[in-house]
């Protein structure tokens, strides 16, 4: 079964994000209080634990949030989404695949404490479907590919 791990948001961009409780998730928006909300293609940032397990077999010390993920997910290889992908989180959230990877900002927190980022090859984005929240331990249903 895939599911959530951890839900992390950040008051400032370019930091690493701290793990919450649970995410309000905002339709044309993202998750409440996180400083990469906003009505775009990339309000919400997943990324695999098991992209993350990769970078701690080489030494290095990580916890959620660390690569400025919003949701950490278990059991679902998110690299091969294709874009327009639908997950359903809970519940009620929808959230739906914008972007596979990205441009890494060079100098960012991440780079400086981790050496690399996962982000740009193994991260993904979407935007906020269906509004509701997140926790951790929600299942993770991949409504269409």
């Amino acid at each position: 079964m895939a599911k959530v791990l951890a839900v992390c948001i950040s008051l400032k961009k370019g930091e690493q994000k701290k793990e919450i409780d649970f995410g309000e998730c905002v339709v044309d928006f993202g998750i409440k209080g996180d400083a990469h909300g906003g009505d775009w293609h990339r309000q919400i940032s997943l990324l695999a634990k098991e992209s993350v397990d990769e970078m701690r077999a080489r030494g290095i010390t990580l916890i959620n949030g660390d690569f400025a993920e919003n949701i950490v997910t278990e059991g679902i290889n998110l690299k091969i989404l294709p874009i327009g992908s639908r997950l359903l989180i809970g519940n009620d959230v929808v959230l739906e695949v914008t972007q596979i990877g990205k441009e890494c900002h060079s100098g960012c927190v991440i780079m400086q404490k981790a050496g690399k980022c996962v982000m740009p090859t193994d991260g993904i984005f979407a935007k906020v479907i269906n509004p509701g929240n997140i926790r951790a331990e929600d299942e993770i249903v991949i409504e269409y590919v």
